[in-house]
Formats: structure tokens, C-alpha cells, sequence
């Protein structure tokens, strides 16, 4: 049954990542269509052909390697300004350039004249290259608020969800308590698993956050409000001094951090929190999945993009571990990038793991969610040849132009992205490496979700 799961999840998350490659390319082919530019190809995948079929002036199809997906339209490329002839030989980056320049012209047919992609404004070559990276944006957007709005996440309640024996601090490894352990103050006060807390020394506690604050703001004797059994009780306790786990400012575990800001991990490969003094009490809250509002749901789709972001930035920093990962034996950090490979082998696990069906779904929705987001930051790059690349080259076009119009200069022409192909040949090279290398990792030495 496991083996079966995981086969399901491996499925479910290659089906997925295609459905998000298709859904960004139909991004570009609808928008180009509509401005008139002839489309020859929309394919999905990379190699050999495995199936297409011709509507129109386009080919439809899959290919065999699932690593992105392409669509093919006519004149990316502009003409060549007339050059004079110095009668030397052209350079080895000329070369590359005009042969990069002579394939974009190969597919032109008659009535092309007006149907190529340079031909069009910036502003509407813009909208065609952005038009894929946005299409993963709003399929993030559904994913997350299905996840969000829909099925709910586990979040702390004002329910027990387990008592304390005895006083630890909160960095202490082990759940046991050691011989000289006093008893918790929520054990000495009688307080029982399921108890629903209502009021702190008076005060009314609606939410788990109210809860922990009130807590946290206590030192010295108190009350605790609770209901039991549909019954209004109120304990007495002592509220102490502990070490407890530090918070940011919105709620979240502060871990602590090595010199290069990697978080410190204890011998099991846990994160070890940082930790402040202040008030405690000894328990556990209750977690119960919860549904969020459009609000919460707008900030948590916020907070997302920027952990993206910073995992964009900071993923160059990660080659030289991914590498020997790979190729060296070193162990694959936690947090290490995965390919296609690594995010179905990742699915795969979560589908078989011994959790409710809902939990899983939960899970797997979250992980496609991520993949898209990050397919939009990273398709946003100005680096030919993704698709910022050809986004910064229309709004330089733009600039250039409308300022040769305010100081009347002769019109300087669209922007001739073949200049930039050079960089864009080394760009793929580059990237066609990583794969690779993650490729590799993530057979070999795969970052998995149960250690």
C-alpha cells in the first residue's frame, strides 16, 4: 500500500508540475494570438516529441523531458541594421549573433509580414512575456486560498493539548523529566487534557495567542478559567519563571543561528529556539485545522512571496552544497533546492505517509502552490532567456524611444535582443547544468520528508 501511495503521489505531483508548465505557456500563446503574432509551436517539455497536432498555423504538443515548455513565435528576433563592409571575417560573438538571427527568420512563411513578435509595441510585448509568469501567479493564488480559505491549516487553539509533568526549559532535549524536576504549575493546578481556556487571572482569552500572552505576562499566583465537560471551573495556580521559546513580532519561533545565519541544528537535525524568561505554566495547546479569512489569507500569500524571494536570492549560495550532495557523498541539507525529480519523490513520500487523507491532500496542494510561486519569481529574472529577460528588453525599448521622441531624434528602432543571445547561450548552459546537478541529488541523494 505504501509503495502504491507513493507512486500516486510521484504521479499526482509530475501530472501537476506539466498542468503549471501548460498553463504558463497558454499564458504567452493567448496573449500573442490576440495581438496578431503568429504562433508555430506550443509545447510542453523539452526533446523528442511524443505527441502533437496542428490547429490552425500552430502545433500543439508534448515532449519528452518535463523540465519547462516553449511557444514558438515568429520574429523574435529583429532585422539586422545595415552594417558597413570592413571585408574582415566576423567575430566568433558576431557569429553567434547573426546565426541566432538567420534561425528566427527560418520559420517565416508569406503573409508574415506584419505577424512577427518585434513588430509589436513594448507595452504589448510586455504583456505577452509577462502573461506567462502571471498565469503561475493566479494558479498560486487558487491554490492557496483552496488550501487556505477551503480546507483550513492546523493552528494553536485554547484547548489542552497536553500537561506538562514537570518544569523544563524549552531548549531541554528529551520529554522525560529528570529526578530534581519540580511539577508543572498546570499539573499542581489539576489542569486535564481537553480543558478549553477561557480567562487568565480574569481576563478573557478568545484565541491561543491571548492565551500565550497572558501567560507569558504572569509571574506569581493566578487563576485559570476553563471548561470542562460543558462545566465553568476556575483553577489556581502559580504562574513561574521559565525559559520559554522566543517570538517575532508576528507569533513565529526565533531559532537560533550560526555566524552565517544558518539555523543551529541539535544531534537529532532539530532547529534549536532561541529562548527569553518569562512566565509559565506547563502545557501544550491543542491543534485543530482552521479555515482563514481573505485578510489573513491575502498577509499569509504576502509573507510567501517574499520567502521565495529570499530563497531566489540565496540559491547561488546553495550550488556548492547541492554539488556535493551530488557528486561527494556530503549530506543534503534540509532546506537543499530540489528539481522535478526531488519535488515528486517529496509528493510521493507525503501520499504515504500514516496521516489523514485531508492532511495529505493539505500538504501536496502547498507543495504546487510553492513550485508556482516560484516559477513566477524566478521566470522574472531580466536574464534572457526567461522571460524578464525579454520584459527588460521592451521596457529599454520603450525608454529609448519615447525619449528620442520628446528630444525629436530619429526613431531608434526596436531593441536587437540578438546582441544579448551570447549571454543567453551561457545562461542555459548554466542552467542546464544545475539541473543536472539536482537531477543527480535528488536520485542519489534525495532530500526527504520522513528522516
Amino acid at each position: 500500500m505504501v509503495a502504491l501511495m507513493t507512486t500516486l503521489g510521484i504521479v499526482i505531483m509530475v501530472l501537476g508540475l506539466l498542468l503549471s508548465i501548460a498553463w504558463h505557456e497558454l499564458g504567452h500563446l493567448a496573449t500573442a494570438k490576440m495581438f496578431g503574432i503568429r504562433c508555430t509551436q506550443y509545447m510542453v517539455g523539452f526533446g523528442k516529441t511524443l505527441w502533437s497536432t496542428k490547429r490552425g498555423d500552430t502545433e500543439y504538443g508534448v515532449k519528452a523531458v518535463p523540465l519547462g515548455g516553449y511557444v514558438r513565435m515568429v520574429g523574435m528576433i529583429p532585422p539586422a541594421r545595415p552594417r558597413p563592409d570592413t571585408g574582415r571575417p566576423m567575430s566568433r560573438w558576431r557569429t553567434m549573433i547573426e546565426d541566432a538571427r538567420e534561425a528566427s527568420f527560418v520559420e517565416l512563411e508569406p503573409g508574415d509580414e506584419d505577424r512577427q513578435f518585434y513588430q509589436r509595441a513594448p507595452w504589448k510585448r510586455l504583456i505577452v512575456m509577462f502573461a506567462g509568469p502571471f498565469m503561475n501567479l493566479v494558479l498560486a493564488l487558487v491554490l492557496f486560498v483552496v488550501l487556505l480559505m477551503g480546507i483550513g491549516i492546523y493552528q494553536p487553539t485554547t484547548t489542552v493539548g497536553s500537561v506538562h509533568a514537570c518544569v523544563v526549559p524549552a531548549a531541554s532535549a528529551g520529554d522525560s523529566c529528570p529526578a530534581d524536576a519540580e511539577p508543572s504549575p498546570a499539573a499542581r493546578a489539576g489542569l486535564e487534557v481537553g480543558d478549553e481556556i477561557t480567562a487568565i487571572n480574569g481576563v478573557s482569552t478568545p484565541d491561543w495567542q491571548s492565551v500565550q500572552a497572558a501567560i507569558r505576562a504572569n509571574v506569581g499566583p493566578g487563576t485559570i478559567d476553563v471548561v470542562r465537560d460543558g462545566r465553568e471551573l476556575t483553577l489556581t495556580t502559580e504562574f513561574i519563571e521559565n525559559q520559554v521559546v522566543k517570538q517575532d513580532d508576528d507569533g513565529n519561533p526565533v531559532v537560533r543561528t550560526d555566524a552565517d545565519g544558518d539555523p543551529l541544528l541539535d544531534d537529532e537535525g532539530r532547529q534549536i529556539p532561541e529562548t527569553v524568561t518569562a512566565g509559565f505554566v506547563g502545557f501544550v495547546p491543542q491543534d485543530q485545522r482552521q479555515t482563514l479569512g481573505a485578510g489573513e489569507t491575502a498577509v499569509f500569500f504576502g509573507d510567501t512571496m517574499l520567502s521565495v524571494g529570499e530563497a531566489i536570492v540565496t540559491l547561488p549560495a546553495k550550488i556548492p552544497d547541492v554539488f556535493g550532495a551530488a557528486f561527494l557523498g556530503a549530506e543534503r541539507a534540509p532546506d537543499s533546492p530540489v528539481g522535478v525529480v526531488g519535488a515528486s519523490r517529496i509528493s510521493g513520500e507525503i501520499l504515504a505517509l500514516p496521516a489523514p487523507a485531508l492532511d495529505r491532500a493539505a500538504m501536496v496542494i502547498n507543495l504546487l502552490a510553492g513550485i508556482n510561486l516560484f516559477l513566477f519569481a524566478f521566470n522574472m529574472l531580466p536574464i534572457l532567456p526567461l522571460d524578464g529577460g525579454h520584459i527588460a528588453g521592451a521596457l529599454w525599448e520603450a525608454v529609448r524611444r519615447n525619449t528620442a521622441k520628446v528630444f525629436k531624434r530619429p526613431d531608434p528602432g526596436p531593441f536587437d535582443v540578438a546582441q544579448l543571445m551570447p549571454v543567453a547561450y551561457v545562461m542555459v548552459a548554466c542552467f542546464l547544468g544545475f539541473s543536472l546537478m539536482l537531477l543527480v541529488a535528488d536520485i542519489f541523494n534525495p532530500v526527504r520528508l520522513v528522516q
